[in-house]
């Protein structure tokens, strides 16, 4: 059955503009970016058969090119589509993240490093410097590989933070296997770099995990 035969409200379309975006299902937010289906198959279907094929929206959307345009349905123009969506998305949390306090706004805070991180496929380790009124000045990855407290050098940090004249820090990192469960090893290096960075009076505000789901060090109480 065709999309046009479904009850109006039922519509992907329709829903969004009746009930608002987060009334949508993964799929049926990806069919409306995909827009058409293919012989046999709604936009609909066609979106559900992709995430089950890739596992999961993230994962699409994480995709590169030759994995994303594997998919039959998806093609070149798709895939540039799709990027552009990404990035704008990326942007809109940047600003969104760096309006006044970021404690008044950890939500966009949270989004945006889910956003940037949560795609690589190796561990990398950011910093998001803020001045004494907690804004942020700016975000930097600052190490890439297995972290571990031997790859994150407070010396480094510690020359950035200078760098940037930050006043407080939050780190945040990814576990590509998906598991955001803090180890002994985060937690090591977290307290090594708030020992070093309270030399200079620079506070660590938090350190985020970033994996299927969020981890928090300040709301797990480990800062």
């Amino acid at each position: 059955m065709s999309i046009k035969d479904w009850a109006i409200e039922d519509r992907p379309r329709e829903k969004l503009l009746l009930r608002g975006a987060n009334a949508l299902s993964d799929a049926e937010l990806l069919a409306i970016f995909l827009r058409t289906g293919i012989k046999g198959k709604s936009a609909v279907d066609l979106a559900k058969d992709l995430l089950d094929e890739s596992g999961s929206l993230n994962a699409l959307m994480g995709a590169n090119e030759e994995r994303f345009c594997f998919h039959k349905g998806l093609g070149q123009a798709k895939y540039v589509q799709m990027k552009a969506v990404v990035e704008m998305s990326r942007r809109y949390l940047d600003e969104k993240m760096r309006r006044g306090d970021v404690l008044t706004n950890a939500s966009a805070v949270e989004d945006y490093l889910k956003l940037k991180l949560r795609n690589y496929p190796y561990e990398v380790f950011c910093c998001v410097f803020l001045d004494n009124k907690h804004r942020v000045i700016e975000f930097e990855e600052l190490f890439r590989g297995t972290i571990d407290s031997a790859s994150v050098h407070p010396r480094e940090v510690i020359r950035r933070v200078i760098h940037h004249n930050a006043a407080a820090v939050i780190f945040s990192h990814n576990h590509p296997s998906g598991v955001a469960e803090p180890s002994q090893s985060d937690q090591q290096i977290t307290e090594r770099l708030k020992q070093a960075l309270s030399l200079i009076d620079v506070r660590v505000l938090d350190h985020f995990i970033i994996g299927d789901e969020v981890v928090s060090f300040a709301q797990r109480g480990l800062i």
